[in-house]
């Protein structure tokens, strides 16, 4: 119980983290389809639509390593109180909010990247407190 109040902060965004690119790693791969489309529609007045499907593998993939280490980053820090897999985790949060920052930058959504930016500073923070 002493490691769970000792880092109940880096565990509280760990969690967050999980949940977000948990589910958004579930929501593209069950409707694959439906992602193409609307992200092709989104990028429509880009030169980024040829490139989706490629893009969006790469994006599950970090999203499925994100969500990996970050959960195996709860387990190691309560079982051990080492926090690698946590930091680790942390960064590729960080990088698929970058990337996700930089589509919409391109897509000229300039709500949806100052919204990204609420989860970048969590995803930073936990990366600050992990170090």
């Amino acid at each position: 119980m002493k490691t769970i109040l000792s880092y109940s902060a880096e565990l509280l965004i760990l969690s967050f983290l999980v949940i977000t690119f948990f589910w958004s790693f579930y929501d593209k791969v069950s409707d694959w389809k439906g992602q193409v489309f609307f992200l092709k529609d989104y990028f429509s007045k880009t030169f980024v639509p040829p490139f989706i499907p490629a893009i969006l593998v790469f994006i599950v993939i970090l999203e499925a390593f994100a969500t990996i280490f970050c959960s195996l980053g709860i387990y190691q820090i309560i079982a051990n109180q080492e926090t690698f897999y946590a930091l680790v985790g942390c960064i590729v949060c960080c990088v698929i909010l970058l990337i996700f920052l930089f589509g919409q930058r391109i897509a000229k959504d300039f709500d949806g990247a100052r919204n990204m930016a609420i989860y970048f500073i969590l995803a930073v923070f936990g990366v600050y407190l992990l170090q």
